[in-house]
């Protein structure tokens, strides 16, 4: 093995994702965006015949790092995780958060059964259909955050039910992932049984807790007696690749559970910031462009069928769908303006990395088809360019010391 030869790829991944990313905040596209399209230039080339580029090896080292790179995000995902925030908006988040996840997930769900063999084959296919759900659930709120910010109502209403909204999305979206992977056989240490699977998730998060009590102290020590020093975000790393790999061999939870986990458990430590600024340049500088130009490699174009074609289109219209009306009516259900409902529903049916990282997990796992990819990046693609703008026409015309008086928190703990 010619280990030198994953060089030249690991190099080309670096650079053109960096141009791409460049490229695509121009045009207002998540980074990400461009991270695939490194991927997709890189599939490209391995089609040329006798090219030195991309074989076995460079293959299997880009796929290592990608793994690592997924952990990274997630854990960086974790350690994001405000859980005072969702207390600042009460019941309302979680009646619309709840609604954002089973009204995708379920129509994601039934568009899978229906072209995925149908109620004939219902058991048959019932783990990866259901997978297909899962992805919907996933949301991601960065563009919507920089719209509310640029408007200057962030603080608002609509602006703090959705990020505190995406929050409880993100630990609600994770333990789900996980809990289909187990049921469904596909996971290390997992069980087909379902009220096994149960348990351990059970205690799984009762260990969770414990930990968040225990090591969060710890680090809160750690914090205090060596404040902004590096060894606090290296011992962060080594807990999330060691807590990581427990949730896996111990428990059957994925391990990207794991460590969203890991972030979790050091969401409210002093230093957080630091430590996920340290997480993310690790991650960033390498392994997180490895990981999307990895599932842009991944793609394959040829099995595509009409059908999938079809199956693909419907999947996008109700992705959009399932979190516009879900998030957006239960808002209004809990007597927000029509506006404000509006925002919210729009708000939260972004999506990018993470449907991305659910996604992977899937057909790494052999649940779903790797041909979903490409409609799950149109999908992006679509929220970004239509999520601002939705946002920004819904606030046109409104006076700006109306938006302010509607920004004061306390007014929301009071709904």
């Amino acid at each position: 093995m010619e280990v030198y030869s994953i060089l030249l790829p690991l190099g080309l991944i670096l650079v053109f994702s960096k141009i791409l990313v460049i490229l695509c905040k121009k045009v207002s596209l998540p980074g990400v965006v461009g991270m695939l399209l490194s991927g997709l230039i890189l599939l490209a080339i391995s089609y040329i015949p006798k090219q030195p580029i991309i074989n076995d090896t460079s293959k299997n080292a880009i796929k290592f790092c990608a793994e690592i790179g997924v952990i990274l995000i997630m854990f960086s995902a974790g350690l994001g995780t405000n859980l005072k925030q969702i207390k600042a908006v009460g019941k309302p988040t979680i009646f619309i958060t709840l609604a954002g996840i089973l009204l995708p997930m379920g129509l994601g769900f039934l568009v899978a059964v229906l072209f995925n063999g149908g109620f004939g084959a219902f058991k048959e296919n019932l783990y990866g259909n259901l997978f297909y759900g899962t992805i919907l659930t996933a949301t991601s709120v960065s563009i919507t955050v920089a719209t509310l910010k640029e408007l200057g109502v962030l603080g608002s209403k609509a602006g703090t039910t959705i990020v505190s909204s995406a929050i409880l999305d993100d630990i609600l979206g994770v333990v789900i992932l996980s809990f289909i992977l187990s049921i469904s056989g596909k996971s290390e240490s997992s069980s087909d049984n379902p009220l096994i699977v149960l348990l351990l998730t059970i205690i799984y998060f009762g260990v969770v807790i414990i930990l968040k009590l225990v090591v969060g102290k710890l680090f809160k020590y750690l914090d205090k007696k060596y404040p902004h020093h590096r060894r606090i975000p290296i011992f962060s790393i080594g807990f999330c690749f060691i807590f990581a790999w427990i949730s896996q061999e111990f428990f059957g939870i994925a391990d990207i559970t794991g460590a969203f986990a890991a972030g979790l458990i050091l969401s409210d430590n002093f230093d957080k910031e630091y430590i996920d600024r340290k997480a993310e340049t690790l991650g960033y500088m390498f392994f997180t462009p490895v990981f999307f130009a990895n599932v842009g490699l991944s793609l394959t174009f040829s099995a595509i069928k009409p059908s999938f074609i079809l199956f693909g289109t419907l999947f996008i219209f109700v992705g959009i769908l399932g979190k516009l009306l879900g998030c957006g009516l239960t808002a209004k259900a809990c007597k927000y303006s029509f506006k404000d409902s509006l925002r919210v529903g729009v708000g939260m049916m972004a999506r990018a990395e993470v449907a991305l990282v659910c996604a992977q997990t899937g057909i790494n796992a052999g649940l779903i088809s790797p041909n979903i990819t490409p409609f799950l990046l149109i999908l992006i693609i679509i929220t970004s360019f239509a999520t601002p703008l939705i946002i920004k026409g819904s606030y046109k015309g409104e006076l700006t010391d109306k938006m302010l008086e509607d920004s004061k928190p306390i007014e929301i703990a009071q709904q």
